[in-house]
């Protein structure tokens, strides 16, 4: 329901101009590499590979907002339309920008797809949220290197000295959430979201929110009455061990799950889809496994 009306804001939002000027669109003409990115978590993996010799946009980078009810407008479709690499989630998580894009007379960015990279979307439904999978991360920035050289051969050796210090890193946050599981694994949790649940999967958790719960929530619809009394049921006698609540989408139905966690003095794990303010990919993620560990050994 949320993508329905993102796409259609979209159409909407596209049909009122098709022109104009803002310090985004000005950027782009004046010979400068630029890579325009659906979220400012692909924002910032471009950045880090990108470093001085290309420009990064980020549309979506409010850390309080909920990216599945961005509105796009004119100065995202300018950006898009003037872009050399465009990175999006895809999965049907940022509609937007494949819809400018074909609005977009004369458009042909190298567009990164996260979803195809990962291999993930086997059709039928399947978590988009990708980017908590560091390998399909290692991907995308492998790929956003290639493009970015296509488009500035000059500074292909800056892109690839920078994409391989980035891939270390990852690595090595790989490598920790590989360790961590043998302590983690098995570890019973709830989730009012699959935002995370490529990274719970690493770790071996065992997701066991009522499947009706966390799909309703997502899709903005009435959790039911009996699988909202389940879901409540599980804190009380300890048969979870934290709750990992996406901070940008709630409601009351999740507020009385969150409240049922502290009352039973379950620790709370809460994880957003954008950047926290000041923070980088690596160091964003790092956290989130750092909190998410720290709560199924607890």
């Amino acid at each position: 329901m949320r993508r329905a009306a993102l796409v259609l804001a979209v159409l909407t939002t596209f049909g009122l101009a098709a022109c104009g000027g803002d310090d985004t669109a000005a950027s782009t003409t004046d010979g400068t590499t630029t890579v325009v990115a659906s979220t400012d978590v692909y924002g910032s993996i471009a950045e880090a590979i990108a470093g001085d010799a290309a420009t990064v946009t980020s549309i979506v980078d409010d850390p309080s907002a909920d990216p599945h009810s961005y509105e796009a407008d004119t100065r995202t479709q300018l950006a898009l339309s003037r872009a050399d690499v465009v990175v999006e989630n895809g999965g049907g998580y940022d509609d937007f920008v494949a819809t400018m894009l074909d609005a977009a007379d004369g458009a042909d960015p190298v567009v990164v797809n996260a979803v195809e990279l990962s291999g993930k979307d086997a059709g039928g439904e399947f978590n988009e949220h990708v980017w908590y999978d560091v390998p399909t991360v290692r991907k995308v920035a492998d790929a956003i290197e290639a493009a970015l050289a296509e488009a500035s051969p000059a500074d292909a050796a800056t892109f690839e000295a920078n994409a391989a210090a980035l891939d270390a890193q990852l690595a090595q946050l790989e490598q920790r959430i590989a360790e961590a599981a043998a302590t983690t694994s098995g570890a019973p949790v709830v989730v009012t979201e699959p935002v995370p649940g490529y990274l719970l999967d690493a770790l071996g958790a065992q997701d066991r929110t009522p499947e009706g719960f966390s799909e309703a929530i997502e899709e903005e619809t009435d959790v039911p009455a009996d699988v909202l009394r389940e879901t409540l049921a599980l804190f009380p006698d300890g048969r979870v061990r934290a709750l990992v609540h996406n901070e940008q989408t709630t409601g009351p139905q999740t507020e009385r799950v969150l409240q049922a966690a502290q009352t039973a003095d379950v620790p709370v794990v809460p994880v957003t889809e954008t950047l926290p303010e000041g923070e980088d990919y690596v160091s964003w993620m790092s956290a989130n496994v750092d909190a998410v560990v720290s709560a199924l050994t607890a």
